[in-house]
């Protein structure tokens, strides 16, 4: 795994950091003469953790946080981890026939996937797939958006999904790719065992190769004259139908 840093900004995504990930926090800023009780216990937090604090301006702030609101705090982050694609098969058997990830293919807005990853975190995913190129990487729009999922989810940026896609069905997992046009429901498919979904990005969905690589491609049922969903909110809904699926009974 790599690191860099860089700055992550907002109450959120800093006091995440702080909580889950201190080691890789190296300073904190704070707005000075702020009354947010949330900033006081960030502060405490950090020095409490021996993160070193800073009072600074609101220019300041805004200096580091870019086109970003900062809400009076910034923390100087060894980046997330970027974890290396040989270290998902370790993952995938860890899991122990239950593994459960989520790839994305081509998502390129930071606060569509920064949503996703937060719906990640919270359905406990295995892993986070999507491709190096034509997706938006993790920056500091997708780790405010993401509300610290960032950090404590492993997320993989790989140079070929297609074969990703056939690494993991080698690996025992069956792959759905989620298709409007799909006649499958997802609500009808059994996602007890080692699944990966697969959803695509905005606009074009997935690539022609990505579904080739699917085991089988389902719908979320839209009784409405709506064609499509968000595809954070398409994230959500397939993944708790799995998290349903898993704790039914």
């Amino acid at each position: 795994m790599s690191k860099q840093n860089q700055w992550i900004v907002g109450v959120n995504a800093v006091a995440s950091a702080i909580e889950n990930d201190a080691g890789n926090v190296r300073e904190v800023l704070v707005e000075g003469g702020s009354k947010n009780p949330r900033l006081t216990e960030i502060e405490e937090n950090a020095r409490r953790k021996d993160i070193e604090v800073r009072r600074v301006t609101a220019q300041a702030l805004s200096g580091v946080a870019g086109s970003l609101r900062h809400q009076g705090v910034a923390a100087r982050y060894a980046a997330a981890k970027t974890w290396d694609e040989g270290e998902l098969p370790a993952l995938v058997e860890a899991a122990e026939g239950k593994a459960l990830v989520l790839v994305l293919d081509g998502v390129q807005d930071p606060h569509n996937l920064g949503a996703c990853l937060r719906s990640a975190a919270a359905a406990g995913v295995t892993a986070v797939v999507f491709p190096k190129d034509k997706s938006v990487g993790i920056n500091a729009t997708v780790r405010k958006t993401s509300a610290g999922a960032a950090d404590r989810i492993p997320v993989f940026a790989v140079t070929n999904l297609s074969r990703c896609l056939r690494d993991l069905q080698q690996l025992g997992v069956w792959i759905y790719g989620l298709a409007g046009e799909a006649e499958a429901s997802l609500y009808a498919t059994d996602l007890r065992g080692n699944v990966a979904l697969v959803l695509g990005g905005e606009g074009d969905g997935m690539r022609r190769l990505t579904r080739e690589h699917c085991d089988g491609l389902v719908k979320i049922p839209m009784p409405g004259d709506i064609e499509s969903l968000n595809v954070s909110v398409a994230t959500g809904i397939t993944l708790f139908e799995a998290v349903r699926q898993r704790t039914a009974g």
